[in-house]
Formats: C-alpha cells, structure tokens, sequence
C-alpha cells in the first residue's frame, strides 16, 4: 500500500516520538521526535532529521560531530504515533561520547552504572568543558563497565589484557585506553599513583563495594603498565607460581 506522512498521528505539540535502532546490532541509540519536516527531512535524505525541544529547531543528527544516522529501514506502530527507524550508525550516538545514549543501568539494589566504554572524547568533538574535577588536563575517565556473565572468573584478566593489547595497537579514537598509550608512561604511572592512594582511601573508609571498585581501577591500569613495558601477563603468573614453590 502506498505511504503518506499524513498517515503518522503527530501530537498536539506536532511531534512524534522515533526510536533509533542499530540495524546492525539491534542496539537502541536513542529516543527522539520528529515534526512533519523533520520526517519528511529524513525520507528524503536518507539521514535523521528530529526536532530539538529545547532548542526550538530543526537539527540534522551528526550535524556537530560527523556522527550520522545513515537510515535503513522505517516503521511505524499500529496506532501510528511512533516511529521506529533502524539506522546504520556512524562511530557512536550519544553526545557524551557512548555508542548508545541509553548507557545508565539501574541496578536491583537501585545504584547506577554506566554501561559501556567511552567512543570518542566528547569535548573534543564538542568542544564543551570538562567536568569541573576535570577541567585543568580535559581528562576522559575511565567509568564503571557491567558484564552479562552470572560469574566471573580468572579468565576475565586475560582477557582484558588482550583487549588491552589490542588498543594499543589500534588507538581506536576517543577509547580511554588509547588516550593513556598516547599520552605515555609517565601518565599511566601517574594514573597507577592516584589508583592506588584510592585503594588505601576506599580500605580506610571500610566500605566493601568502593574497595572493590578502587581494586578494579588498579588492576587496569597496572595492566596498562604491563603492556607499555611489554610485560605479559603470563610472566606476572609464573612468577607467582614459582613464589608458591
């Protein structure tokens, strides 16, 4: 049957919402809306187009950054007041420099954790300012990543560590890893530094889950360490394993 744009029911504000969809990953990469231009906009451009609310204006998805929304498929549901569009997303979505804007998880016990690695330094690509404990060095932190095993084990540094490797020799754009190769041993010691004042601060404080996320800090970045200086992590192991000899 043939499409018109009148058949989308926009709201008393003109606005329909779009969820954006990775057509590669299936992915969600965000949550938007769209007035009739915008979606006409979008079909005739084969890119997203949305209306800002808080601007009051047309803007064109990776207008600022270069990250645009390449679209692959449109839907609309059966009440047709909502879009779904399945896009090919160039680098990443979220203006905070993650793949998906959906990247805060809410966990059972009501905490927050993002979800994810940093894919670009978005005050770079912004040019925004830093967070204000960031300001002086413009510094991307390394943030808190969940992982779907039920039970992790041993393994998990390894492999981390080739991950660590990999970065290293790829420099993948705005990943923090990156950032700490390029920046160079003196700042991966610096950040071996401040990591470990933070374990004895977080011991200190006898607060169990800050310990633990103060440890996970410091194992990346001594691992980090290794990997600048070539150190695999099998030569820490059998050294250990000697040492129990």
């Amino acid at each position: 049957m043939a499409f018109n744009v009148d058949k989308i029911k926009f709201g008393p504000d003109g606005l329909v919402p779009a969820i954006i969809q990775d057509v590669r990953t299936g992915t969600v990469l965000m949550l938007a809306y769209m007035n009739a231009t915008a979606f006409e906009k979008t079909l005739s451009s084969g890119e997203t187009w949305f209306w800002s609310r808080s601007r009051q204006k047309l803007w064109h998805k990776g207008e600022t950054s270069g990250h645009v929304q390449k679209v692959d498929e449109i839907f609309y549901d059966c009440d047709a007041d909502a879009l779904l569009i399945r896009v090919e997303q160039t680098n990443a979505c979220c203006h905070e420099g993650y793949y998906s804007c959906f990247h805060y998880k809410i966990n059972p016990k009501g905490g927050v954790a993002i979800v994810g690695e940093l894919a670009f330094d978005p005050n770079q690509v912004y040019g925004k300012m830093a967070p204000k404990e960031e300001a002086a060095t413009n510094e991307v932190k390394p943030v808190r990543r969940e992982c779907d095993l039920t039970s992790a084990t041993c393994g998990v540094l390894d492999e981390l560590f080739q991950i660590i490797q990999a970065r290293k020799q790829m420099r993948p754009p705005g990943a923090y890893t990156s950032y700490l190769f390029d920046k160079g041993i003196d700042k991966i010691l610096k950040k071996v530094g401040e990591e470990t004042a933070e374990v004895i601060i977080s011991a200190k404080n006898n607060n169990r889950s800050e310990i633990v996320f103060e440890v996970s800090d410091l194992i990346y970045h001594i691992l980090v360490m290794m990997c600048e200086k070539n150190i695999d992590l099998q030569d820490v192991l059998n050294e250990l394993q000697d040492r129990r000899k």
